[in-house]
């Protein structure tokens, strides 16, 4: 039997990679686990790198990876973006110097399941997956694009092409895993890009993550993972970065793109920090503490709420009103410290009618930190575009003169107690129960 460590798809003498990679890497699989059976003279488990050059790859077969000490490597994350193209009138597509995303790239050509007895893991791209112990280790996807195609009518009036569902997903994770990294990867137009079930040391690091559903998703329960460095954007009913009964989750340094149903939410997640990452948002919700998550840093990220300058998408949101809040906690202990938000809403488009937008607000809980938090709040609406990078780098650069608008700082509801709120606002801009909780408003200028 060979004993090569280091596999290429496009000269493998089993299928064409080609046309259904997927074939060509599950007997690859099949072949490193033949010799993972026999062992290495220290008694260890070899490993292997399998290699993808650039070009297109169309992915009929489900991939299964029931083995550890697997890399999967291509040469360029290859994202560009899909929505951009399909939202050109298809007469001007000959003038795109390109139509697809590239380098690296796997054609995600799996049957769409229908009916009660689809499993999640249907339309996944890559399943990671094995019974009994221990659990699969060291599995590392790399520089390679994972694209979707084409999203699929859902009902609705939305273009197809917009409705960010098609049933399919990049990575999928279905069992307890350790030490997975997903680095330098692009996901596109996938419904789920990545799935992580009982992640532990799990890192996504410099991934460009976008124009999919929902961009990562820890599911199920996991401890001392990170989120790092990554460019991310959601879908508008979808997360960019959700986790649950995570603890030792760092979510640190990324660029997180508007559209997305939140930018972060957390739900019970303990002990975690979510620092220093800039994120975008149309709607409110952006970051979301709930599920009782207790003693959490969210520190030092940018905000900017403002409203949809893309023609397609005007007029779609998450559902939620202005007094959401921007920043929402329903839990215990949790550290919120010198955040910047910059809120640039149309006061007539405020939800409801009259209301004040609420910035930061708690809900539930006890003991919560909220000091020196900065809040800019402009009445200012952007000019709707056709051209989507004009009208968001327009809208991001414009900070030119406009009235105040009126917000609520911190509220905190009845239900929570016994928080400390400091230098978070001035007087009016605070709807906090001083009986309850500890307060100090912000001095004001001439005050």
């Amino acid at each position: 039997m060979s004993n090569t460590t280091r596999y290429d798809v496009t000269d493998w003498p089993v299928g064409d990679a080609f046309d259904d990679v997927g074939h060509v890497l599950n007997d690859m699989i099949a072949h490193l686990k033949r010799r993972q059976e026999e062992g290495a003279p220290g008694g260890g488990k070899p490993g292997a790198v399998i290699h993808i050059p650039p070009g297109d790859y169309r992915l009929r077969t489900q991939v299964v990876i029931d083995v550890s000490f697997l890399r999967i490597e291509g040469a360029g994350h290859g994202f560009a973006s899909s929505s951009i193209r399909f939202n050109v009138p298809e007469t001007q597509w000959g003038r795109l110097h390109e139509l697809w995303p590239g380098g690296s790239r796997i054609l995600v050509d799996l049957p769409r399941g229908d009916g009660p007895d689809v499993e999640p893991t249907d339309g996944a791209a890559f399943v990671i997956a094995r019974d009994g112990e221990p659990r699969l280790s060291a599995i590392e996807f790399v520089g390679f694009c994972i694209d979707g195609l084409h999203f699929e009518p859902d009902g609705s009036e939305l273009h197809p092409e917009n409705t960010y569902t098609n049933g399919k997903t990049g990575i999928y994770a279905a069992t307890a895993n350790d030490s997975v990294r997903v680095n330098g990867m692009g996901f596109v137009y996938l419904e789920h890009a990545l799935v992580m079930h009982h992640a532990d040391a799990l890192s996504i690091h410099d991934n460009f993550i976008a124009e999919c559903g929902s961009c990562v998703e820890l599911r199920g329960w996991g401890q001392a993972s990170k989120i790092t460095d990554n460019l991310i954007g959601a879908g508008f009913a979808g997360h960019s970065i959700y986790a649950e009964n995570h603890g030792g989750l760092l979510v640190s340094a990324n660029n997180v793109f508007p559209r997305g149903a939140s930018s972060v939410h957390l739900r019970g997640v303990t002990r975690s920090s979510v620092t220093a990452n800039r994120l975008h948002s149309f709607s409110p919700g952006m970051v979301v503490l709930d599920g009782a998550s207790a003693e959490n840093l969210v520190a030092a990220n940018h905000f900017l709420r403002d409203q949809e300058p893309w023609t397609p998408f005007i007029g779609i949101g998450n559902g939620r009103d202005d007094e959401y809040g921007l920043l929402r906690v329903e839990g215990d202990g949790n550290s919120l410290i010198a955040n910047h938000f910059s809120a640039v809403v149309a006061a007539e488009d405020v939800r409801p009618t009259g209301a004040k937008p609420v910035i930061i607000r708690i809900v539930s809980g006890t003991g919560n930190y909220v000091a020196s938090t900065h809040v800019v709040a402009r009445d200012r609406r952007g000019q709707a575009r056709d051209d989507c990078f004009a009208a968001q780098v327009d809208a991001l650069l414009s900070a030119r003169a406009a009235d105040d608008l009126p917000v609520i700082a911190v509220l905190v509801d009845s239900a929570s107690v016994r928080n400390t709120v400091l230098d978070a606002g001035t007087v009016a801009q605070l709807a906090v129960d001083t009986a309850a909780n500890a307060v100090r408003p912000t001095p004001e200028v001439g005050a």
